[in-house]
């Protein structure tokens, strides 16, 4: 092992180690400059930090070359941590499901476990449901949470089974956790990407993909909504941003979309880290959302709640193409943030003893924060669905269109607002006005 400290070399100003192994973490100045410039030469980024305004990425001795031969003075290190093996009490595919069974065990009434697809490998991708009448398909509002579409991120399914957890073991003890479960359908993903965490544990400690064809693809650019419309993904195989051979080519990828078509959730939360970042849709600079009052305002309560900076992937990292919260909202009306969990500090393998509880804790007022959303403001209701198709919402009094929403093939629909005053337009066959409705809660039309 080498060590380089303040050692300047071609330009550029060393730090920390250099470990004699092909790949190392790299720390550089963020700027837009470096961004673009790591982008453009699809190098593995693997976090931003704004606290100290550094970026990071993943790369080989000729990478890391490459870039020497810049002649540009950047400063940079090559934290331990980073680069080693998770500890082993991060949980592997088997343990997520001996979790969910163990759980099910305890709360039969409230818990429900359900195979949503199977991974190249065979692998059942399990989700679990969390509701009162479990078994039934109320009229509710829904909240979906996964974690780990990128495989080597391992702290992300410790925050989905630390809430199957907190919301099973307090049902019923503190009401506020009993209201979430009587009014909600809570389902929650613990690990996605099965196969890619398994070749993380047994091949490769930095793996991000799946395993597909022994390279693997990026399960988040592989979604259809933006594939392959800004250079935010690779058309390389050995790119950890290979965005497959066609949209939604990856059976993980198919299984998430067949899961958000049926529910229908209000919200979503992917979990990733890492970077302490909540980002919303969409993707491709410049394009933000026309529902901007209510995703990003609602993002924004979402960052503060626990002190992450909230923005675009394209504003926060870089161009993204092909990402689950892009296609959630544009196919489905989802509202959905990815929480990109822990510091450059803390890496993708953080000490679990010192870093798990106090990270899971930190993101918990997160998913509340959604939860207690799902209790109002909001416009809800089921409609005669051959009759009305959708509805748009205007500030009372103004003209111009706060949101259009397609109304849900049941006939159901789940509107977040802020408070204050709205006309209300039920457009399809027929039509049906309500002017100056108050909604400081939730306000239900049923016809």
């Amino acid at each position: 092992m080498l060590n380089w400290k303040g050692i300047l070399l071609a330009g550029v100003i060393l730090t920390g180690q250099v470990f004699a192994g092909d790949s190392m973490i790299v720390r550089f100045d963020l700027t837009d400059s470096m961004k673009k410039y790591l982008k453009v030469n699809d190098f593995d980024v693997t976090g931003v930090n704004y606290q100290t305004m550094e970026i990071e990425a993943h790369l080989t001795s000729s990478e890391l070359d490459q870039i020497i031969s810049q002649n540009t003075t950047i400063k940079f290190s090559f934290p331990e941590s980073l680069v080693a093996g998770p500890d082993i009490e991060y949980k592997n595919p088997d343990e997520i499901e001996s979790f969910l069974n163990e759980v099910h065990s305890r709360y039969p009434l409230i818990t429900e476990i359900k195979s949503i697809g199977r991974t190249l490998e065979g692998r059942n991708i399990l989700a679990m449901k969390i509701s009162d009448n479990v078994r039934e398909d109320e009229v509710e509002p829904a909240l979906l949470v996964n974690a780990m579409h990128h495989a080597r991120e391992v702290m992300t399914p410790e925050i989905t089974t630390d809430m199957i957890e907190y919301l099973t073991s307090h049902y019923g003890k503190n009401s506020e956790v009993t209201n979430w479960v009587n009014g909600t359908e809570i389902w929650v993903i613990p690990m996605f990407n099965l196969d890619g965490n398994n070749k993380m544990w047994t091949e490769d400690s930095m793996w991000r993909k799946n395993t597909r064809n022994g390279h693997g693809v990026d399960l988040n650019r592989n979604y259809p909504s933006g594939w392959n419309t800004c250079n935010g993904s690779s058309s390389e195989t050995y790119s950890q941003s290979y965005r497959g051979e066609a949209p939604a080519s990856e059976p993980e990828t198919q299984a998430m979309m067949r899961l958000v078509a049926a529910i229908k959730p209000v919200f979503n939360i992917s979990y990733h880290s890492y970077s302490e970042i909540v980002i919303y849709p969409f993707g491709c600079r410049p394009l933000k959302t026309p529902t901007e009052e209510a995703v990003e305002s609602i993002g924004a309560e979402l960052a503060k709640k626990i002190d992450y900076k909230p923005g675009t992937a394209w504003e926060l990292l870089y161009n993204a193409d092909g990402g689950d919260i892009d296609w959630m909202y544009t196919e489905h009306q989802v509202i959905p943030y990815v929480i990109e969990v822990n510091s450059t500090f803390q890496g993708f393998h953080p000490s679990f003893k010192k870093w798990r509880d106090k990270t899971v804790l930190r993101n918990r007022p997160g998913w509340m924060h959604l939860l207690n959303k799902l209790q109002g403001p909001s416009l809800q209701g089921r409609v005669d669905k051959n009759e009305f198709s959708q509805i748009k919402i205007f500030k009372a009094g103004n003209s111009s269109v706060t949101q259009t929403y397609k109304i849900n093939p049941d006939g159901s629909y789940y509107i977040i607002l802020k408070p204050g005053n709205y006309d209300v337009i039920f457009e399809g066959i027929r039509t049906k006005v309500f002017s100056n409705i108050s909604v400081n809660s939730i306000k239900t039309f049923n016809f």
